[in-house]
Protein backbone atom coordinates (compact mmCIF):
# COMPACT_ATOMS: atom_id res chain seq x y z
CA UNK A 1 0.00 0.00 0.00
CA UNK A 2 2.58 2.49 0.78
CA UNK A 3 4.37 1.92 -1.95
CA UNK A 4 0.86 2.60 -4.33
CA UNK A 5 0.94 5.96 -2.11
CA UNK A 6 4.53 6.62 -3.58
CA UNK A 7 3.60 5.87 -7.26
CA UNK A 8 0.63 7.93 -7.04
CA UNK A 9 2.25 10.88 -5.83
CA UNK A 10 5.21 10.49 -7.98
CA UNK A 11 2.65 10.59 -11.31
CA UNK A 12 1.55 14.04 -10.08
CA UNK A 13 4.65 15.50 -9.46
CA UNK A 14 5.95 14.10 -12.97
CA UNK A 15 2.58 15.50 -14.59
CA UNK A 16 3.80 18.98 -13.81
CA UNK A 17 7.33 18.85 -15.14
CA UNK A 18 5.66 17.37 -18.08
CA UNK A 19 3.56 20.16 -18.55
CA UNK A 20 5.85 22.87 -17.70
CA UNK A 21 8.18 20.78 -20.21
CA UNK A 22 5.23 21.34 -22.70
CA UNK A 23 4.89 24.69 -22.42
CA UNK A 24 8.68 25.54 -22.55
CA UNK A 25 9.71 23.08 -24.90
CA UNK A 26 6.52 21.98 -26.57
CA UNK A 27 7.30 18.52 -25.72
CA UNK A 28 3.86 16.73 -25.65
CA UNK A 29 3.54 16.08 -21.93
CA UNK A 30 1.00 13.20 -22.70
CA UNK A 31 3.68 11.20 -24.59
CA UNK A 32 5.55 10.61 -21.47
CA UNK A 33 2.29 9.90 -19.11
CA UNK A 34 1.57 6.80 -21.98
CA UNK A 35 5.18 5.89 -21.62
CA UNK A 36 5.40 5.83 -17.71
CA UNK A 37 1.98 3.57 -18.42
CA UNK A 38 3.60 1.46 -20.73
CA UNK A 39 6.72 0.88 -18.78
CA UNK A 40 4.79 0.23 -15.32
CA UNK A 41 2.08 -2.17 -17.74
CA UNK A 42 2.82 -4.21 -20.53
CA UNK A 43 7.05 -3.97 -19.81
CA UNK A 44 7.45 -4.64 -16.31
CA UNK A 45 3.94 -5.70 -15.30
CA UNK A 46 3.92 -4.05 -12.30
CA UNK A 47 0.42 -2.94 -12.51
CA UNK A 48 -2.58 -5.09 -15.02
CA UNK A 49 -5.65 -4.05 -16.55
CA UNK A 50 -7.71 -7.32 -14.97
CA UNK A 51 -5.87 -5.45 -11.10
CA UNK A 52 -7.43 -2.16 -12.41
CA UNK A 53 -10.64 -3.54 -12.85
CA UNK A 54 -14.12 -1.47 -13.44
CA UNK A 55 -12.48 1.21 -11.63
CA UNK A 56 -10.00 2.04 -14.58
CA UNK A 57 -13.05 2.64 -16.65
CA UNK A 58 -15.13 4.70 -14.24
CA UNK A 59 -11.81 6.77 -14.25
CA UNK A 60 -12.46 7.15 -17.87
CA UNK A 61 -15.43 8.15 -18.26
CA UNK A 62 -15.09 10.80 -15.03
CA UNK A 63 -12.14 12.42 -17.01
CA UNK A 64 -13.77 12.69 -19.86
CA UNK A 65 -17.15 14.48 -18.14
CA UNK A 66 -15.08 17.08 -15.92
CA UNK A 67 -12.78 17.94 -19.15
CA UNK A 68 -16.19 18.12 -21.51
CA UNK A 69 -17.59 20.45 -18.99
CA UNK A 70 -14.49 22.33 -17.95
CA UNK A 71 -14.09 22.96 -21.66
CA UNK A 72 -17.59 24.08 -22.19
CA UNK A 73 -17.35 27.07 -19.92
CA UNK A 74 -14.46 28.36 -21.48
CA UNK A 75 -16.01 28.85 -24.67
CA UNK A 76 -18.25 31.71 -25.79
CA UNK A 77 -21.87 31.60 -27.54
CA UNK A 78 -20.43 33.94 -29.89
CA UNK A 79 -17.51 32.14 -30.38
CA UNK A 80 -20.01 29.06 -31.75
CA UNK A 81 -22.42 31.19 -34.05
CA UNK A 82 -19.29 32.78 -35.76
CA UNK A 83 -17.08 29.77 -36.17
CA UNK A 84 -20.65 27.05 -36.30
CA UNK A 85 -20.17 26.16 -40.34
CA UNK A 86 -16.19 25.57 -40.18
CA UNK A 87 -17.21 23.28 -37.44
CA UNK A 88 -19.75 21.38 -39.44
CA UNK A 89 -17.39 20.83 -42.36
CA UNK A 90 -14.52 19.80 -40.28
CA UNK A 91 -16.28 17.11 -38.18
CA UNK A 92 -18.29 15.97 -40.76
CA UNK A 93 -15.85 16.06 -43.85
CA UNK A 94 -12.69 14.41 -41.10
CA UNK A 95 -15.50 11.86 -39.43
CA UNK A 96 -16.24 10.52 -42.86
CA UNK A 97 -12.81 10.63 -44.57
CA UNK A 98 -10.79 9.10 -41.52
CA UNK A 99 -13.69 6.42 -41.48
CA UNK A 100 -12.97 5.58 -44.94
CA UNK A 101 -9.18 5.59 -45.17
CA UNK A 102 -9.13 3.36 -42.11
CA UNK A 103 -12.02 1.22 -43.73
CA UNK A 104 -9.70 0.78 -47.10
CA UNK A 105 -6.82 0.10 -45.32
CA UNK A 106 -8.73 -2.28 -42.86
CA UNK A 107 -9.91 -4.46 -45.74
CA UNK A 108 -6.75 -4.41 -48.02
CA UNK A 109 -4.44 -4.20 -45.87
CA UNK A 110 -5.55 -6.32 -42.76
CA UNK A 111 -7.47 -8.31 -45.09
CA UNK A 112 -10.89 -7.63 -43.16
CA UNK A 113 -14.77 -7.95 -44.96
CA UNK A 114 -15.71 -4.88 -45.81
CA UNK A 115 -18.29 -5.10 -43.03
CA UNK A 116 -15.69 -5.08 -40.11
CA UNK A 117 -13.40 -2.82 -42.08
CA UNK A 118 -16.60 0.10 -41.84
CA UNK A 119 -17.06 -1.03 -37.93
CA UNK A 120 -13.12 -0.57 -37.74
CA UNK A 121 -13.35 2.85 -39.30
CA UNK A 122 -16.24 3.82 -37.35
CA UNK A 123 -14.12 3.22 -34.19
CA UNK A 124 -11.53 5.71 -34.82
CA UNK A 125 -12.90 8.24 -37.15
CA UNK A 126 -13.58 10.94 -34.56
CA UNK A 127 -10.56 12.08 -32.01
CA UNK A 128 -10.14 11.91 -28.40
CA UNK A 129 -11.96 14.65 -26.41
CA UNK A 130 -9.48 13.91 -23.25
CA UNK A 131 -6.59 13.69 -25.64
CA UNK A 132 -7.38 17.28 -28.08
CA UNK A 133 -9.13 19.45 -25.26
CA UNK A 134 -5.88 19.43 -22.98
CA UNK A 135 -3.54 19.56 -25.55
CA UNK A 136 -5.21 22.49 -27.36
CA UNK A 137 -5.57 24.67 -24.54
CA UNK A 138 -1.65 23.90 -23.62
CA UNK A 139 -1.09 25.38 -27.54
CA UNK A 140 -1.04 29.07 -28.33
CA UNK A 141 -3.81 29.08 -30.85
CA UNK A 142 -6.94 31.12 -31.80
CA UNK A 143 -10.11 31.04 -30.40
CA UNK A 144 -11.35 29.65 -33.73
CA UNK A 145 -9.18 26.94 -33.91
CA UNK A 146 -9.95 26.08 -29.98
CA UNK A 147 -13.76 26.24 -30.66
CA UNK A 148 -13.59 24.29 -33.95
CA UNK A 149 -11.30 21.56 -32.14
CA UNK A 150 -13.20 21.18 -28.95
CA UNK A 151 -16.74 20.59 -30.64
CA UNK A 152 -15.19 18.71 -33.15
CA UNK A 153 -13.76 16.33 -29.94
CA UNK A 154 -17.95 15.92 -28.73
CA UNK A 155 -19.54 15.69 -31.98
CA UNK A 156 -17.11 13.73 -33.31
CA UNK A 157 -17.80 10.92 -29.96
CA UNK A 158 -21.30 11.31 -30.93
CA UNK A 159 -20.75 9.53 -34.67
CA UNK A 160 -18.17 6.95 -33.34
CA UNK A 161 -20.35 5.89 -30.95
CA UNK A 162 -23.95 6.04 -33.16
CA UNK A 163 -22.94 4.81 -36.25
CA UNK A 164 -20.45 1.70 -34.87
CA UNK A 165 -22.93 0.77 -32.70
CA UNK A 166 -25.57 0.64 -35.75
CA UNK A 167 -22.87 -1.30 -37.96
CA UNK A 168 -22.80 -4.35 -34.95
CA UNK A 169 -26.63 -4.36 -35.27
CA UNK A 170 -26.77 -4.39 -38.84
CA UNK A 171 -24.07 -7.03 -38.53
CA UNK A 172 -26.23 -8.88 -36.19
CA UNK A 173 -29.12 -8.76 -38.50
CA UNK A 174 -27.22 -9.10 -41.54
CA UNK A 175 -27.67 -5.90 -42.97
CA UNK A 176 -26.65 -1.87 -42.66
CA UNK A 177 -29.19 0.90 -43.02
CA UNK A 178 -27.53 3.72 -43.41
CA UNK A 179 -31.17 5.90 -43.20
CA UNK A 180 -31.24 4.44 -39.53
CA UNK A 181 -27.81 5.87 -38.73
CA UNK A 182 -28.41 8.88 -39.87
CA UNK A 183 -31.14 9.29 -37.82
CA UNK A 184 -30.11 7.61 -34.43
CA UNK A 185 -27.31 10.53 -35.22
CA UNK A 186 -29.57 13.03 -35.15
CA UNK A 187 -31.69 12.09 -32.63
CA UNK A 188 -28.45 11.64 -29.64
CA UNK A 189 -27.27 14.92 -30.76
CA UNK A 190 -30.45 16.89 -30.54
CA UNK A 191 -32.00 15.05 -27.14
CA UNK A 192 -28.85 15.73 -26.03
CA UNK A 193 -28.23 18.86 -26.23
CA UNK A 194 -31.41 19.99 -24.82
CA UNK A 195 -30.98 17.87 -21.35
CA UNK A 196 -27.47 19.86 -20.96
CA UNK A 197 -28.88 22.68 -21.96
CA UNK A 198 -31.96 22.50 -19.70
CA UNK A 199 -29.59 20.76 -17.23
CA UNK A 200 -27.25 23.86 -17.31
CA UNK A 201 -30.21 26.33 -17.30
CA UNK A 202 -31.46 24.78 -13.56
CA UNK A 203 -28.44 24.36 -11.76
CA UNK A 204 -27.39 28.37 -13.07
CA UNK A 205 -30.71 29.39 -11.95
CA UNK A 206 -29.77 27.60 -8.07
CA UNK A 207 -25.74 28.61 -7.66
CA UNK A 208 -27.05 31.40 -5.81
CA UNK A 209 -28.63 29.52 -3.10
CA UNK A 210 -26.42 26.32 -3.19
CA UNK A 211 -23.33 28.57 -2.98
CA UNK A 212 -24.65 29.72 0.53
CA UNK A 213 -24.11 26.17 1.89
CA UNK A 214 -20.85 24.56 3.49
CA UNK A 215 -18.78 22.83 1.57
CA UNK A 216 -20.68 23.55 -1.51
CA UNK A 217 -18.09 22.86 -4.21
CA UNK A 218 -18.08 19.38 -4.79
CA UNK A 219 -22.29 19.84 -5.60
CA UNK A 220 -21.81 21.20 -9.41
CA UNK A 221 -20.51 17.76 -10.43
CA UNK A 222 -22.25 15.83 -8.60
CA UNK A 223 -25.18 17.77 -10.57
CA UNK A 224 -22.83 17.31 -13.65
CA UNK A 225 -22.30 13.77 -13.02
CA UNK A 226 -26.25 13.63 -12.91
CA UNK A 227 -26.77 15.06 -16.13
CA UNK A 228 -24.63 12.67 -17.85
CA UNK A 229 -25.89 9.73 -16.72
CA UNK A 230 -29.52 10.44 -17.01
CA UNK A 231 -28.24 11.41 -20.78
CA UNK A 232 -26.99 8.05 -20.99
CA UNK A 233 -29.54 5.91 -19.50
CA UNK A 234 -32.25 7.73 -22.14
CA UNK A 235 -29.60 6.05 -24.64
CA UNK A 236 -28.13 9.71 -25.93
CA UNK A 237 -25.03 10.82 -25.56
CA UNK A 238 -23.73 12.14 -22.33
CA UNK A 239 -20.73 13.95 -23.89
CA UNK A 240 -22.95 16.05 -26.30
CA UNK A 241 -25.12 16.88 -22.79
CA UNK A 242 -21.52 17.36 -20.81
CA UNK A 243 -19.96 20.07 -23.11
CA UNK A 244 -23.49 21.88 -23.68
CA UNK A 245 -24.37 22.05 -19.79
CA UNK A 246 -20.73 23.46 -19.35
CA UNK A 247 -21.48 25.93 -22.17
CA UNK A 248 -24.86 27.01 -20.61
CA UNK A 249 -22.97 27.40 -16.87
CA UNK A 250 -19.87 29.43 -18.71
CA UNK A 251 -22.25 31.99 -20.54
CA UNK A 252 -25.52 31.96 -18.51
CA UNK A 253 -26.20 35.76 -18.55
CA UNK A 254 -27.07 35.15 -22.54
CA UNK A 255 -29.22 32.10 -21.66
CA UNK A 256 -30.88 34.39 -19.07
CA UNK A 257 -31.47 37.25 -21.39
CA UNK A 258 -32.34 35.56 -24.46
CA UNK A 259 -34.56 32.56 -22.87
CA UNK A 260 -35.55 33.70 -19.23
CA UNK A 261 -36.41 37.84 -19.51
CA UNK A 262 -39.88 37.05 -17.63
CA UNK A 263 -37.61 35.59 -15.04
CA UNK A 264 -35.55 38.95 -14.36
CA UNK A 265 -37.18 40.71 -11.47
CA UNK A 266 -37.20 36.75 -9.81
CA UNK A 267 -34.81 36.64 -7.11
CA UNK A 268 -33.74 33.45 -9.10
CA UNK A 269 -31.10 34.83 -11.58
CA UNK A 270 -28.82 32.48 -13.73
CA UNK A 271 -25.77 32.66 -12.28
CA UNK A 272 -22.56 31.51 -14.07
CA UNK A 273 -19.62 30.14 -12.50
CA UNK A 274 -17.20 32.23 -10.77
CA UNK A 275 -13.10 31.88 -11.12
CA UNK A 276 -12.63 30.37 -7.74
CA UNK A 277 -14.76 27.29 -8.74
CA UNK A 278 -12.93 27.37 -12.61
CA UNK A 279 -9.99 27.20 -10.77
CA UNK A 280 -11.21 23.68 -8.76
CA UNK A 281 -12.49 22.19 -12.15
CA UNK A 282 -8.53 22.56 -13.85
CA UNK A 283 -7.03 21.58 -10.72
CA UNK A 284 -9.52 18.43 -10.94
CA UNK A 285 -9.13 18.09 -14.47
CA UNK A 286 -5.11 18.11 -14.24
CA UNK A 287 -5.01 15.15 -11.54
CA UNK A 288 -7.27 13.10 -13.53
CA UNK A 289 -6.04 13.38 -17.21
CA UNK A 290 -2.43 12.59 -15.38
CA UNK A 291 -3.91 9.04 -14.19
CA UNK A 292 -6.17 8.82 -17.84
CA UNK A 293 -3.27 8.91 -19.99
CA UNK A 294 -1.07 6.60 -17.68
CA UNK A 295 -4.38 4.22 -17.97
CA UNK A 296 -4.46 4.14 -21.62
CA UNK A 297 -0.73 3.57 -21.98
CA UNK A 298 -1.65 0.55 -18.76
CA UNK A 299 -4.37 -0.53 -21.64
CA UNK A 300 -2.70 -1.24 -24.79
CA UNK A 301 -2.17 -4.33 -25.53
CA UNK A 302 0.85 -5.64 -26.76
CA UNK A 303 0.21 -9.63 -27.78
CA UNK A 304 -0.84 -9.36 -31.24
CA UNK A 305 2.61 -7.75 -32.95
CA UNK A 306 0.72 -7.67 -36.38
CA UNK A 307 -2.36 -5.69 -35.11
CA UNK A 308 0.47 -3.33 -33.95
CA UNK A 309 2.13 -2.44 -37.25
CA UNK A 310 -1.58 -2.69 -39.23
CA UNK A 311 -2.77 0.48 -36.54
CA UNK A 312 0.26 2.12 -36.62
CA UNK A 313 -0.50 1.80 -41.15
CA UNK A 314 -4.49 2.67 -40.02
CA UNK A 315 -3.37 5.96 -37.91
CA UNK A 316 -0.95 7.18 -40.53
CA UNK A 317 -3.66 6.73 -43.04
CA UNK A 318 -5.75 8.76 -41.00
CA UNK A 319 -3.34 11.45 -40.47
CA UNK A 320 -2.76 11.68 -44.40
CA UNK A 321 -6.51 12.29 -45.45
CA UNK A 322 -6.75 15.01 -42.09
CA UNK A 323 -3.93 16.74 -43.59
CA UNK A 324 -5.45 17.01 -47.24
CA UNK A 325 -8.08 17.83 -45.85
CA UNK A 326 -6.88 20.99 -43.65
CA UNK A 327 -4.57 22.10 -46.70
CA UNK A 328 -8.15 22.34 -48.81
CA UNK A 329 -10.52 23.32 -46.37
CA UNK A 330 -8.20 25.74 -43.92
CA UNK A 331 -6.17 27.96 -46.82
CA UNK A 332 -7.59 30.88 -45.31
CA UNK A 333 -6.31 30.39 -41.88
CA UNK A 334 -2.95 30.52 -40.40
CA UNK A 335 -0.39 28.22 -40.49
CA UNK A 336 -0.32 27.87 -36.98
CA UNK A 337 -4.10 26.91 -36.85
CA UNK A 338 -4.04 24.65 -39.99
CA UNK A 339 -1.09 22.75 -37.91
CA UNK A 340 -3.01 22.18 -34.91
CA UNK A 341 -6.00 21.53 -36.52
CA UNK A 342 -4.35 19.15 -38.67
CA UNK A 343 -2.33 17.09 -36.05
CA UNK A 344 -4.41 17.20 -32.76
CA UNK A 345 -6.60 14.30 -33.80
CA UNK A 346 -5.31 11.08 -31.35
CA UNK A 347 -8.27 8.89 -30.33
CA UNK A 348 -9.36 8.00 -26.74
CA UNK A 349 -11.80 7.03 -24.27
CA UNK A 350 -14.62 6.55 -26.85
CA UNK A 351 -12.66 4.64 -29.36
CA UNK A 352 -11.33 2.12 -26.40
CA UNK A 353 -14.63 1.75 -25.24
CA UNK A 354 -16.21 0.70 -28.12
CA UNK A 355 -13.28 -1.60 -29.36
CA UNK A 356 -14.17 -4.08 -26.93
CA UNK A 357 -17.97 -4.10 -27.86
CA UNK A 358 -17.32 -6.83 -30.67
CA UNK A 359 -16.05 -9.40 -27.89
CA UNK A 360 -18.58 -8.09 -25.34
CA UNK A 361 -21.17 -9.50 -28.45
CA UNK A 362 -19.73 -12.90 -28.87
CA UNK A 363 -19.55 -13.11 -25.25
CA UNK A 364 -23.52 -12.47 -24.36
CA UNK A 365 -24.25 -14.68 -27.04
CA UNK A 366 -22.42 -17.78 -26.67
CA UNK A 367 -21.55 -17.60 -30.26
CA UNK A 368 -19.36 -15.53 -32.96
CA UNK A 369 -21.32 -12.72 -33.75
CA UNK A 370 -18.92 -10.67 -34.80
CA UNK A 371 -15.55 -12.42 -36.79
CA UNK A 372 -11.90 -11.32 -35.48
CA UNK A 373 -13.35 -9.63 -32.59
CA UNK A 374 -10.27 -9.69 -30.49
CA UNK A 375 -7.97 -9.00 -33.80
CA UNK A 376 -9.97 -5.75 -34.17
CA UNK A 377 -10.02 -4.85 -30.59
CA UNK A 378 -6.44 -5.05 -30.53
CA UNK A 379 -6.43 -3.54 -33.68
CA UNK A 380 -8.26 -0.51 -32.79
CA UNK A 381 -5.99 0.14 -29.26
CA UNK A 382 -3.27 0.06 -31.47
CA UNK A 383 -4.46 3.05 -33.38
CA UNK A 384 -5.38 4.87 -30.35
CA UNK A 385 -1.55 4.51 -29.35
CA UNK A 386 0.53 5.35 -32.65
CA UNK A 387 -2.19 8.01 -33.18
CA UNK A 388 -1.17 9.52 -29.71
CA UNK A 389 2.35 8.98 -30.48
CA UNK A 390 2.19 10.29 -34.11
CA UNK A 391 0.50 13.25 -32.67
CA UNK A 392 2.81 13.46 -30.06
CA UNK A 393 5.99 13.69 -32.57
CA UNK A 394 4.46 16.29 -34.62
CA UNK A 395 3.80 18.82 -31.66
CA UNK A 396 7.38 18.19 -30.90
CA UNK A 397 8.69 18.36 -34.62
CA UNK A 398 6.42 21.72 -35.23
CA UNK A 399 7.25 23.38 -31.97
CA UNK A 400 9.38 25.86 -34.05
CA UNK A 401 7.57 26.52 -36.54
CA UNK A 402 4.40 26.98 -34.29
CA UNK A 403 6.28 29.33 -32.03
CA UNK A 404 7.83 31.45 -34.73
CA UNK A 405 4.65 31.85 -36.21
CA UNK A 406 2.76 33.18 -33.19
CA UNK A 407 5.74 35.63 -32.54
CA UNK A 408 5.34 36.83 -36.13
CA UNK A 409 1.42 37.19 -35.64
CA UNK A 410 2.17 39.39 -32.92
CA UNK A 411 4.58 41.41 -34.42
CA UNK A 412 2.37 41.92 -37.46
CA UNK A 413 -0.76 43.10 -34.88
Amino acid sequence: MGTIFIILGALIFCAHLFSALFSRRRIPDVLFLVAIGILIGPVLGLVTTAQIGRWGSILSYVTLVFILVDSGVDIKINDIRRYWTGVVQVTLYSFLLSMAAAAITSHYVVCLDWRLSLLVGSMVAGTGSSIVIPMVNQMKVSDKTRTVLVLESAISAVLCIVVALAIVEGIQMGQISFLSILGKVLASFTMALIVGVVGGMLWSSLLQRVRKLNNSMFLTPAFMFVIYGITEALGFSGAIASLSFGVVLGNANYFELRLLRKMRGSHRRMLPMEDNEKSFFKEIVFVLKTFFFVYIGISIPFTDHAALLYGLAIAAAIYVVRFVLVTIVGHKNTKTDRLAVSMLIPKGLVSAVLASIPRQVNALTGWEVIPHAERIECLVYSTIFFSIVICSLLVLLTRKKLLDTTITSKTEK
